[in-house]
């Protein structure tokens, strides 16, 4: 808790404030997300690893600490655990995360922390983003603790990944209220035929300055709880887009996100039946 009101002030500084706005608005101008890479990815950045480490309490062993070079080797390490849900009809969480779930309106919008987004905007494909209207979105935000690489929900065939450049800024609170964060940000997405879903839109979207996003698969077939990519070097969202109908969450998990609150989740755990 302590973590996430330390990094509601950074964000809080940069959006909410003069000074924060203008060092903002230069560090875009500027680049500074280039030279920002090339540091995470430097030997120079290990201690930085490991105060981010600290900081979020990520506890790191004797072994680890000599393992990871640089700040980016840490920050997409594998996870030591998985355990996946393998039920024909379950559906499963992509990440590691916190959850929201939206209607998505006859408007073609939805909301997301008191801002309305439009999946045509989204998506930049009006045409299939009519097809879910009336649907789910699905919303996971990844926190900075959370193991940073996402699987796949079920079994099925993946189509080309769509990469939009976008404008990289922080998917928090505060910052949704400044910007429409979820259409300026950099994202990917993908049309995925599944095989108990239906044809489900997965978009990650990159955060604040970096906005690293790696996805090595498409134009494949996949099976459920494998290795879909990662996000790389600073926390990130994805979106999952379901037809109408197509699934029901869970009642234990509408209960915890009723007024606005945002569910707990693990990569591979049971989230929502089929419909």
């Amino acid at each position: 808790m302590k973590t996430k009101k330390k990094n509601a002030k950074i964000v809080r500084f940069l959006y909410a404030t003069v000074p924060g706005r203008v060092l903002l608005k230069l560090a875009m101008q500027l680049r500074a997300d280039t030279l920002i890479v090339f540091f995470l990815r430097s030997k120079a950045s290990r201690p930085f690893y490991r105060w981010y480490a600290r900081r979020n309490g990520i506890p790191l062993s004797r072994e680890q600490r000599r393992l990871y070079r640089s700040f980016r080797d840490f920050f997409v390490r594998e996870r030591t655990d998985s355990e996946v849900d393998d039920t024909p009809g379950h559906l499963i969480s992509p990440c590691d995360g916190w959850l929201s779930a939206y209607p998505i309106e006859e408007t073609s919008s939805f909301a997301i922390k008191n801002s309305h987004y439009r999946v045509a905007d989204l998506l930049e494909d009006p045409e299939l983003a009519q097809n879910y209207i009336g649907g789910t979105c699905l919303v996971f935000r990844l926190a900075a603790s959370d193991y940073h690489h996402y699987c796949y929900i079920d079994n099925g065939y993946q189509g080309s990944n769509n990469m939009i450049p976008g404008k990289l800024h922080s998917v928090q609170p505060i910052a949704c209220e400044k910007y429409p964060v979820f259409t300026l940000n950099r994202r990917c997405w993908c049309l995925m035929s599944t095989e108990h879903f239906g044809p489900v839109v997965q978009t990650e979207i990159g955060a604040l300055i970096v906005g690293g996003i790696a996805n090595e698969r498409e134009n494949t077939f996949f099976s459920r709880g494998a290795e879909k990519g990662r996000f790389e070097l600073a926390g990130s969202t994805i979106v999952l887009l379901f037809e109408k109908g197509r699934i029901q969450l869970l009642p234990e998990l509408e209960e915890q996100m009723k007024n606005g609150q945002e569910a707990r989740v693990k990569q591979g755990m049971w989230i929502a039946n089929r419909g």
